[in-house]
């Protein structure tokens, strides 16, 4: 059984949590980032055997659409999966339904689901340093249970999730630009699976293809890039909503 970890890991909150789980279900595993410029994208292919781990980041209650197209390229072969719903220690709300009934369509046998924090991706301060050693010893344990199950005879019920059908209405932005810091490297314009930031105008952002997703801020080496005055008003807001630790919530 090889092990699939695919992933859109803008900050590489997300990817870190798909692999601290990967790396407790054994066997060989097989690291797909879905976070990248299009033409450097390569898709897996999964057999009927294998079990994949999908992890995708949380804005504002909803999955990327960006990764909900990519991930949809792949053949899913009636491969069981996990689903991975990664926020920033506000809240999921239809994140995890909404990656149930894209794997779910996509041929998938979902086999349980998870709801679990990492770093914000804007105000890093809140979730800061998860997942941590805590999330990784749960993570691990409940890897074990994701191997019992899947030793079973392979019907899985469909698992009763948190969150709403229809989903809520998604949102766009912020839109990161560059600073006076910027040296004009490029590192964003290469890095922006968007292809929001043109080589031509390093400092600014096409707001009409820009995701929001970070990768950009992330990325640069001098640290250029940013919301502006936008990030102290955010952290205020947020501030009530992300002040005390979530927990990780398991389904399977």
């Amino acid at each position: 059984m090889t092990i699939h970890n695919i992933t859109f890991s803008p900050t590489g909150g997300t990817r870190r949590v798909g692999e601290l789980l990967c790396k407790e279900l054994g066997g060989e595993c097989v690291t797909t980032e879905l976070c990248t410029k299009k033409e450097n994208l390569k898709l897996p292919g999964i057999h009927t055997d294998d079990l994949t781990v999908i992890s995708m980041p949380v804005y504002a209650g909803r999955v990327p659409a960006m990764a909900v197209e990519r991930l949809k390229g792949i053949e899913a072969n009636g491969a069981r999966c996990v689903i991975i719903a990664v926020y920033g220690n506000r809240a999921y709300e239809d994140a995890l339904v909404e990656m149930q009934d894209v794997a779910t369509g996509m041929g998938f046998r979902v086999v349980a689901a998870i709801a679990a924090i990492a770093e914000h991706s804007i105000c890093r301060m809140y979730g800061s340093g998860r997942p941590d050693a805590e999330d990784a010893n749960e993570l691990a344990s409940f890897a074990a249970d994701i191997l019992r199950k899947i030793k079973g005879d392979g019907e899985y019920a469909p698992l009763s999730l948190p969150g709403n059908r229809p989903y809520k209405q998604g949102c766009k932005g912020p839109y990161p630009t560059a600073n006076d810091n910027c040296t004009g490297c490029g590192t964003c314009a290469s890095e922006c699976p968007a292809g929001a930031i043109s080589p031509d105008n390093l400092r600014g952002n096409d707001n009409g293809l820009c995701i929001g997703c970070m990768r950009c801020v992330a990325v640069c080496p001098v640290q250029a890039r940013g919301i502006g005055e936008r990030l102290n008003m955010l952290v205020a807001h947020l501030e009530p909503l992300c002040r005390d630790r979530k927990k990780n919530e398991l389904f399977a």
